[in-house]
């Protein structure tokens, strides 16, 4: 019956399209006018329904509405206009909805970007935005996607996961909780490495809430995620070019301006460019206990990477350079990885030890074979600091 409700929905949109400046202006009249003289052999129930999805159609989302209703729902991924799956704790199925053209799924894309500013077209073919819930959006059209337009929101949870909660989900053990609590509040560098989907921010904005309430926390994001409990936060977002190229604002931009701010700590989303160079300088330079997530297949690949965007940074520094800043920066590396199930768990915390050839890893946690195992002991200075923090 829902297959059937969905054909004549999109069949009475294109009526009312079609009638479009015929009658009535009020759009709500009419689309429960056109569904009283069109589906009138409906029960009262089904007709309403019928009504609710073709105003969907018509100034909603369509489709997409009742998937980011669904608070199960954490990714929606269109692929073309007959193609749209989501993914609910962790896995990724086939939803039970279709767009009625590419013509309605370019529709709700303009919905989607028009109030943003933004926009896609051939000459601008794919776009990033944030919905006014903190969802974000990545959209790409032909000719760039070859099977139609594609379409990617990640939905947006006004709460994030506490540390607890992360225990009892599976995530991290007891133990390995109270260790990075500790890490946080002994003001040690953090950075969070994994690949995409493996809930880099959720552990971040867990393990933010370790962070003393007196102290000044500047968040720097791609877009804003993160959502820090402290009563002294400032939340600073970066901005892309506007339809004629200007006015863009960089995060190596805003991580510049935050050193300027009397910072206590900088928690940086994501690092993916030429910010790390500054981010690391800010660690170096009295920001201890800084927080951010790197994409990385491993804690040696972390550091390998960041190395590599901190070359980016176009200032000419050697190779030996940056990679004693790297050393000298950051001094713990929690890996999180999502398994073939569906379930994200911290696999492996090493700690960053200088070596001559520049930094190396210590592991110190992995979770293997369904187990967690504690592989070796604190160096004196990271055991010193976190007895600190514990006293």
């Amino acid at each position: 019956m829902d297959d059937a409700l969905e054909r004549l929905a999109v069949s009475l949109r294109e009526r009312l399209v079609a009638e479009a400046g015929e009658g009535d202006a009020d759009v709500a009249a009419r689309i429960r006018s056109v569904v009283e003289r069109e589906a009138g052999l409906l029960d009262a129930e089904q007709r309403e329904a019928l009504v609710a999805r073709v105003a969907e159609r018509s100034f909603g989302l369509g489709p997409l509405e009742p998937l980011l209703r669904d608070p199960a729902v954490d990714e929606v991924m269109v692929n073309g206009p007959r193609a749209v799956f989501v993914e609910r704790g962790g896995r990724v199925e086939p939803a039970a909805v279709t767009f009625g053209s590419e013509a309605d799924l370019r529709h709700v894309i303009e919905r989607i970007l028009a109030p943003l500013g933004r926009r896609v077209d051939e000459a601008s073919p794919l776009a990033d935005a944030r919905l006014q819930d903190g969802s974000r959006v990545n959209v790409i059209i032909p000719p760039l996607s070859l099977d139609g337009p594609i379409l990617t929101v990640r939905r947006f949870r006004r709460r994030g996961f506490t540390a607890a909660e992360l225990v009892e989900q599976g995530t991290m053990t007891e133990a390995l909780r109270a260790f990075l609590a500790g890490a946080v509040r002994g003001r040690i560098n953090v950075l969070i490495s994994g690949g995409t989907g493996s809930g880099k921010t959720t552990t971040l904005n867990a393990l933010s809430a370790f962070i003393p309430a007196g102290e000044r926390i500047v968040t720097i994001e791609d877009a804003a995620e993160l959502r820090l409990q402290q009563p002294h936060v400032v939340r600073l977002e970066s901005r892309p070019p506007n339809l004629e190229g200007r006015g863009e604002v960089t995060i190596r931009a805003l991580v510049r301006n935050a050193l300027r701010m009397r910072p206590d700590r900088i928690v940086v989303g994501e690092v993916r460019g030429a910010e790390a160079l500054d981010m690391l300088s800010a660690m170096t330079t009295g920001h201890d206990g800084s927080l951010s997530t790197i994409h990385a297949g491993s804690p040696e690949e972390a550091l390998r990477r960041l190395e590599t965007l901190a070359l980016m940074a176009d200032v000419a520094l050697p190779l030996a350079a940056v990679r004693e800043q790297v050393a000298g920066a950051i001094e713990l590396v929690v890996h999180q990885a999502r398994g073939r199930d569906g379930e994200r768990r911290v696999v492996g915390v090493a700690e960053v030890v200088r070596l001559a050839g520049g930094p190396a890893t210590r592991e110190l946690y992995a979770w293997r074979d369904d187990r967690p195992y504690w592989r070796a002991a604190l160096s004196d200075a990271l055991a010193a600091r976190l007895g600190a923090a514990a006293a």
